[in-house]
């Protein structure tokens, strides 16, 4: 399977991680890199609580979280984003 056809299943399909009102905790960037190395490609959603809280776009929040756990964003679309990880 391809990458773009990867990307496109995630996207389609329920998010891997979710992000809350802790926010972007050491616990999150761990997880985040585990689902990483397992799957290649997850979705994660950003909840509204922290949205709320943090003041910031989900776009801000997902070049955040990529550049912690070495991914780029593939997509964003509302309140989730799409991470593929770096290759080596």
């Amino acid at each position: 399977m391809s990458k773009k056809e990867e990307i496109k299943k995630v996207i389609q399909g329920k998010a891997h991680v979710r992000l809350g009102k802790a926010g972007i905790t050491e616990g999150l960037i761990r997880e985040v890199k585990r689902q990483l190395d397992n799957l290649g490609v997850i979705k994660v959603k950003v909840l509204r609580s922290y949205l709320r809280v943090s003041g910031k776009k989900t776009k801000e929040i997902a070049y955040e979280v990529a550049s912690k756990v070495n991914a780029y964003v593939a997509d964003v679309r509302g309140h989730t984003f799409v991470l593929v990880k770096k290759g080596k």
